[in-house]
Order: C-alpha cells, then sequence, then structure tokens
C-alpha cells in the first residue's frame, strides 16, 4: 500500500480551548498567497453608549453556518460603567435568534459580533459572557471605544456585577441572581491547533516548557482552501480568524468581525492574547456548525481558510487588522515513511516565536499518519533550518541521527529537533525561512548498552570501573574498549585517549558514553547560527560513543574519541578513575 501525499491547507477548528500567549513583534512587507478582492466595507458609525438606556431595542448579525452574516434581535439591560477596563463601559444585553435558542445562548467564537441600534449606527461587538454555562445575555463592548483602543492595564478575567444589575439579568433571562452574580468573563479566544489528535498534542508539554497550552478541534475533518472563504467573506458580522500557522497544522482563533472600512477590518471586541502591535495572519474561516456543551458555552467549529491580510493589532478593544499583505512565512516540510507507506506534509508558520510549536505538531502529527499508531521501533531523521542571522548572512543548520524507542517512536524522535527550533527562532536578529525534515522508520527496536570498560595494559585486557585507579603519565596514550549489550549479544567497542603533556590537574576519570546519553557541550550557550552549526560539526551520532579523558583542576582539560557510527543507537556509560604521574 502507498499513501503518497501533501497536505491540505484548510483544517477544522473549535472554540472551546485554552488561551494561549505569544510574543510578536514587527510589521509584514511581503505578499502572500493570492486572494478575491478586499471586502466591501461598512464604515460603521458609532453610537454613543450615553445614548443608550434599557430595554433599548437592538440588532445584530454573526454566523453560525457558512460563511454568510445571520440577523439575531436583542435588548439593552444596562451598563457596567468601566466594567471592561477604566474608562472603558461594558455594555449588557440579552441576545435571541433561532441559533441562539438552540444552543441555549451565545457561543464562543461569536466574539466581535456586531450589535446595532434602531437607527443603524453600531452599539460595540459581543465580547463577554456569563461566567458559567451558556446564556443569552452577553457583554457588548462600545464601537467608540474599539477604533482607538482606549483602556489600560491587562483585561479583567472576570467582570463584576452588582446587585442591581445581577436582579436585572435575572429578571430578563433564565439566569438566576445568584449566576448573574458571579459576572462576566470574556468569551474564551484561544488558540486551537488542528492535524494532530490532543492527546499527542498534550504529551509535548511533558518537560517542554516553550511549548503553548494549544488545545485541538473537538471535531475531526478538513477542508481545501477554497471551501474556507476568502477575502471577500470578511464583512461586518462574518467569520474573521487570527492565525499563528496554517497547512496541514493550523493553529488559529476563530471570532467575528465588527466592522470592515478602507481596507482595514476590527473584530473580536477583545484581545486575542493582548500584544498591542504584532502580526498574525488575518484569515476567513468557513463556519460548520455551533456546538451545544453541557459544561459550558457552546462553540463554533469551523474552517480556516488562506491568509487574506496581516493582524496588526492587538488590544483591549479587539484586534485589527489590514487586507493585502501577509506576514512573512516559515515553511515546515516533513516526509516520513514507514514500510511502504510514505506522506510529505507541510505547514506555514506566521509568528516565528511560535516555530517550534508548529515544528512539534507537524512532525509528529505527519508521522503518526504513516505509522498509523504508537509504536515502538528506530527512525533514521534528517534536519535541515535555513534563514539569515542577525547581520543577515544566510546560514544552514543540518543534523541527522538514528533514534531507537521502546513505546513511541514517532513522539520520541522528534525531540531533539523541536529544541533545535526553539532555539534558533528564539535567537536575537534571527529569522528562520524553512525547515525541512525526512524520517525513515523500521519495526527494529534494538538498542546497545555500554556495560564494561577495559584498557590495555602490558599486552592484556583488563576490566576496569569506577571504584579503580589507574596511574598514567602525561603523553600516554590509551588503549580502550567497551562491552556492548543487546538482547540479541555482545560486541566490543575500541577506542584510544590520549592524556595532556601538560595536565594542570593531578586527577580525573576515563568514561565511554553511548551517543544517546551525551548532550553536546555548548549548545546551551549558542547564542547564534554559527555557534549551532560548531557545535553540531562536534556533536556525536546517538548510534557513536564517545571515549574522553576528564583532568580535573583549575582548567578542565579533555582528550576525547568519537567512534564510527554503529548502526544501532548506543546507551549508557562506564568509567574508572585516574591518577596523573609526574
Amino acid at each position: 500500500m502507498n499513501i503518497t501525499t501533501t497536505g491540505g491547507r484548510g483544517r477544522l477548528l473549535a472554540g472551546l480551548l485554552a488561551t494561549s500567549a505569544l510574543a510578536v513583534s514587527g510589521l509584514a512587507a511581503t505578499s502572500g498567497p493570492a486572494q478575491s478582492a478586499d471586502p466591501a466595507g461598512d464604515c460603521a458609525v458609532a453610537y454613543p453608549v450615553a445614548d443608550l438606556t434599557q430595554h433599548q431595542v437592538v440588532s445584530g448579525k454573526t454566523v453560525s453556518s457558512g460563511v454568510t452574516p445571520e440577523p439575531f434581535s436583542g435588548e439593552v439591560l444596562g451598563v457596567l460603567d468601566s466594567g471592561i477596563a477604566p474608562g472603558l463601559d461594558m455594555i449588557i444585553v440579552r441576545l435571541d435568534s433561532p441559533e441562539i435558542e438552540r444552543v441555549g445562548g451565545i457561543w464562543q467564537g461569536m466574539s466581535g459580533s456586531p450589535v446595532y441600534a434602531q437607527d443603524g449606527r453600531l452599539i460595540g461587538a459581543v465580547s463577554y459572557g456569563l461566567a458559567w454555562g451558556a446564556s443569552p445575555v452577553a457583554g457588548v463592548t462600545p464601537f467608540e471605544d474599539m477604533d482607538d483602543y482606549l483602556g489600560s492595564g491587562a483585561p479583567l478575567a472576570r467582570v463584576k456585577v452588582g446587585d442591581s444589575m445581577a436582579r436585572t439579568i435575572a429578571r430578563n433571562s433564565d439566569v438566576t441572581t445568584t449566576e448573574a452574580s458571579q459576572g462576566f468573563r470574556q468569551l474564551p479566544m484561544p488558540i486551537s491547533a488542528s492535524g494532530i489528535s490532543q492527546s499527542r498534542l498534550s504529551m509535548g508539554k511533558h518537560g517542554r516548557t516553550y511549548l503553548r497550552d494549544l488545545k485541538t478541534t473537538k471535531a475531526g475533518g478538513s477542508a481545501s482552501a477554497i471551501s474556507a472563504g476568502s477575502a471577500s467573506d470578511i464583512v461586518a458580522g462574518g467569520n474573521l480568524a487570527a492565525a499563528l500557522s496554517y497547512g496541514d497544522v493550523t493553529m488559529a482563533g476563530v471570532g467575528t468581525a465588527t466592522s470592515v472600512c478602507n481596507g482595514r477590518v476590527v473584530g473580536f471586541g477583545h484581545p486575542m492574547s493582548f500584544l498591542g502591535s504584532t502580526t498574525l495572519g488575518l484569515m476567513p474561516a468557513d463556519a460548520v456548525y455551533i456546538q451545544e456543551d453541557p459544561l459550558g458555552p457552546p462553540f463554533k467549529v469551523a474552517n480556516v481558510g488562506m491568509p487574506a491580510g496581516t493582524i496588526t493589532d492587538d488590544h483591549l478593544t479587539g484586534i485589527t487588522g489590514t487586507f493585502g499583505a501577509t506576514p512573512p512565512e516559515t515553511d515546515v516540510t516533513s516526509q516520513a515513511t514507514y514500510h511502504d507507506r510514505s506522506r510529505t506534509g507541510e505547514s506555514h508558520s506566521l509568528v516565528q516565536d511560535s516555530l517550534a510549536d508548529l515544528f512539534f505538531a507537524q512532525n509528529l502529527g505527519n508521522s503518526d499518519r504513516v505509522i498509523d499508531g504508537i509504536h515502538p521501533g528506530s527512525a533514521d531523521r534528517t534536519y535541515a533550518a535555513s534563514g539569515t542571522d542577525a547581520e543577515g548572512n544566510p546560514f544552514t543548520v543540518t543534523m541527522d541521527d538514528l533514534y531507537q524507542s521502546d513505546y513511541d517512536i514517532s513522539g520520541e524522535s522528534v525531540w531533539g529537533e523541536a529544541d533545535l527550533t526553539w532555539l534558533l527562532s528564539g535567537m536575537d536578529g534571527v529569522t528562520v525561512d524553512s525547515i525541512d525534515t525526512t524520517a525513515t522508520y523500521t519495526d527494529d527496536k534494538t538498542v546497545w548498552t555500554v556495560k564494561k570498560l577495559a584498557v590495555k595494559l602490558g599486552g592484556q585486557w583488563i576490566t576496569v570501573g569506577r571504584k579503580d585507579t589507574l596511574g598514567v603519565r602525561p603523553g600516554q596514550t590509551l588503549q580502550m574498549r567497551g562491552s556492548l549489550a543487546s538482547p540479541t549479544g555482545t560486541t566490543q567497542l575500541p577506542f584510544s585517549v590520549h592524556v595532556p603533556a601538560f595536565p594542570k590537574g593531578r586527577y580525573g576519570v576515563i568514561s565511554l558514553t553511548g551517543g544517546s546519553d551525551f548532550y553536546p557541550r555548548g549548545l546551551n550557550r549558542a547564542q547564534t547560527p554559527q555557534d549551532v552549526i560548531d557545535v553540531l560539526a562536534k556533536a556525536p551520532r546517538n548510534d557513536q560513543a564517545v571515549g574522553e579523558l576528564d583532568i580535573f583542576g583549575r582548567r578542565t582539560q579533555v582528550s576525547s574519541t568519537t567512534t564510527d557510527p554503529f548502526g544501532t543507537v548506543i546507551r549508557g556509560a562506564k568509567y574508572v578513575q585516574v591518577r596523573i604521574k609526574f
């Protein structure tokens, strides 16, 4: 069976997801994938909050399926002075539509849905919901504040509601006074990931603090970019997504556009990650359906389309973007082969700060697609990252290695490359343009372990250990060998160490360490891509071993020998103490 394919570009995303932070800077200057013409703007006029009255009739637009906005109606319940932040009020409304009735209330992904007065002026954007469960009561961010980003400080996780407002909400909805008094919270606008299962994505958090707290979709499936909407679908009340990546793995938050004017769009009504000036992908989206949730508010499931511009601002009152130029992209390509199954997948990072997350998810997801299960075995992997350093000089960092796992070869073989991606992408002034990997997986579970260490003295091989001490002379070369063992038998691995002619200390150790247990010296201190290249040039593969003599003193002196590739991963270490004879 052969399933040689390439990855699709649109992916299914859901709204009930964990919040994620990211740090990006700079303005995009490159053009992205071709899109249809920019949408016709509505250039809405703001309705003053001061003119609102209780029970005032309102209307609005949002999307529950597809790309076409649908109407909803409602009434004003009141205004919370400085309810979002100092000087930034929250308007409380009760909304109604057939879809709101079906799912029990407003939904995650409805953030940014415009709310209008009867004269057509724009009151604001649906942005907040009651803290517990589904409810038709919404907190609205005033549109008169959404363009100029008034207010300061971090957004409140929850907005307190006084007794009077709680009673008003209870009288006009199914929410109890107690529930209403618990306050409003921002409708979740998290970063969600597609193309990989939640269990596989969650394993990435173990021991890797740089990986984001991402959540995957609650429904499977995919769609091409053609079916996921276009720039012309981003209109007031239409879908709007802000993305870190797209392709096999799409990482994005899906909400609603509030207003479009002169090639710019404002949406969400609250921050995505509160970054201020930023560069994210401005993306269209196609809603599949609104999912009810018995444990919380409903959420929108949608397909995200191709980049249509750049989100340039992420502020307290919402996100703002410009149609046209898209953020620079880093192409992440992974080719995986297992027996007669092969697949080449590709994703495109729009934010370098999230490149390690995308690399991990792209490589693990593509390998899982080919292996089609959690299996032990071996992986022969190659890695190449290209870009420019802080001085604008091009670089290419390459690495190839052999990996083995008794449980999950696709998962365990990607860690080192993900760490390397994180290191490179976080260097000051460094831009990573592309990362290409190949992986060939087999069912071979063999691993060799260093079991004994011997030295040749007087023509005889003598086994030594950590309780022994060898007397050595400056300038002497010692013939050593390690005994390796595997389930299939044993073998010998010869090496030699040279004693420095002028040692600074009198004691040390001779060791033989398997490559899979040997951390490359200096990698944690690398400041530039060239530093990384230099370190990797000296680093052993996992199927090599390193024999070393370490002399302790004011300065450690090392004499080392790296064995030839063994063809099988080597683990473990053995050592013997040495004393220098003067």
